[in-house]
């Protein structure tokens, strides 16, 4: 529920900043803004709850606690990219099919009452999946709304001088 609450309020926070600082509202780029650090948050849970988030996986998947660590990386690539310009849609659609295959994680670890913060078996179960799949859901639709649909690319304010430094990323 807590990375829930971080992205709508990132969202409405960074929308009002926008607002105050560029004159107008840029929904898109905001809700870039709340998805990263959305994206940044559950990627500290992959090193502060490695154990927990590898008991999510079956037993059939192989070295567990380096996937964990490594989609934690995901993850903050992937908050990185939502606000690089030049990789906003390739992340977007990354980012999609990131939700789509860690879905059958969280319906696994629900089915045996994985607790990811205590790395133990008591868990919420199987009413886990009523929150988490429209949930799911909605991060998809997030990223797709905001990232890939979006007509107009938003124009980002960036330093000559870092622009410059980093041409490739611009």
């Amino acid at each position: 529920m807590e990375i829930e609450i971080t992205l709508l309020t990132v969202f409405v926070l960074s929308l009002f900043i926008i607002k105050l600082t560029r004159k107008e509202y840029k929904f898109a780029l905001s809700a870039r803004i709340g998805m990263s650090a959305m994206l940044v948050l559950t990627a500290i849970g992959h090193f502060m709850f490695t154990k927990g988030m590898a008991m999510m996986m079956p037993a059939v998947i192989p070295f567990k606690t380096e996937l964990v660590y490594f989609t934690g990386f995901v993850e903050i690539a992937a908050a990185i990219g939502l606000q690089l310009p030049k990789f906003r849609v390739l992340t977007g659609w990354l980012l999609i099919v990131f939700f789509i295959f860690i879905l059958p994680v969280n319906i696994y670890a629900a089915m045996h009452n994985v607790n990811m913060e205590t790395a133990t078996f008591n868990g919420d179960g199987l009413r886990y999946l009523w929150y988490r799949v429209p949930l799911q859901l909605f991060f998809i639709g997030w990223v797709y709304f905001s990232s890939i649909k979006v007509k107009d690319p938003e124009p980002v304010n960036i330093p000559e001088r870092i622009q410059k430094k980093l041409p490739h990323l611009f």
